[in-house]
């Protein structure tokens, strides 16, 4: 597995077919829907927000007002859903940047962290070979009260993706330490009651850091393991 996380995920040549929605998957309707928004619309110059709950929970359209934005977050994702799925994610024009967050779900369903870290490898380097101008930034998984026995897988994943940054050409953030306490535990007064998904004083915190990283601009690379310097900001 380690070898297979050393090389750089590959990418097929050419588009792929777009797959026919599963009824049995949950959220195929959400899929569907997707789909018919960007058949209906196309977003220019857009900011692609891609992954689980915490990209579908987040008001990306208040949170930046002056981005045109495009969320497709759909809730329990795990990072086989959305490479399954990749054809009725992607947008049709070549968006401006690309924030991803997805592996938690894998995680809590058992996928042992390396194999979770090797699939957003290959989501991140298909995005990287499809939008070849994009910015791309790759959010860590996140510390919960509800989930926190398993924030040592998630640290795994996050140094093993963090790893392969600059070889794939994406941008690594921790957004998971601003939402410790002081006791170094999760502060729940940033999560909704599930203990799992963070509220709307949590996303603040978020927002902040992407608007550092979105100010920040290019080059490529991969931030200090402590994140960025607003982390500190109370």
């Amino acid at each position: 597995m380690i070898v297979i996380l050393l090389a750089t995920p590959s990418v097929a040549a050419g588009p792929a077919a777009q797959p026919k929605p599963d009824p049995s998957f949950p959220f195929s309707t959400e899929i569907e829907d997707f789909a018919e928004a960007e058949a209906a619309q196309a977003v220019p110059d857009a900011t692609l927000f891609l992954g689980s709950s915490s990209i579908r929970l987040w008001n990306v359209r208040d949170s930046f007002p002056k981005l045109n934005v495009i969320n497709r977050g759909f809730g329990g994702a795990t990072t086989p859903d959305v490479l399954h799925y990749y054809e009725r994610l992607r947008p049709r024009e070549q968006p401006r940047s690309v924030i991803v967050y997805v592996g938690e779900n894998d995680l809590s369903a058992g996928t042992p962290p390396a194999k979770v870290a090797a699939d957003v490898l290959i989501l991140l380097g298909r995005l990287r070979a499809d939008f070849p101008k994009a910015r791309i930034l790759c959010l860590s998984l996140k510390p919960s009260p509800i989930r926190w026995t398993s924030y040592p897988k998630m640290q795994a994943v996050n140094a093993l993706v963090a790893s392969r940054a600059r070889a794939i050409g994406f941008d690594y953030l921790d957004v998971g330490g601003l939402l410790l306490a002081t006791d170094g535990l999760p502060d729940a007064s940033l999560f909704r009651p599930d203990g799992l998904h963070m509220n709307s004083r949590g996303y603040a915190l978020w927002n902040r850091l992407i608007i550092d990283w979105l100010d920040a601009g290019p080059p490529l690379g991969v931030p200090k393991p402590s994140g960025v310097a607003v982390a500190n900001r109370p």
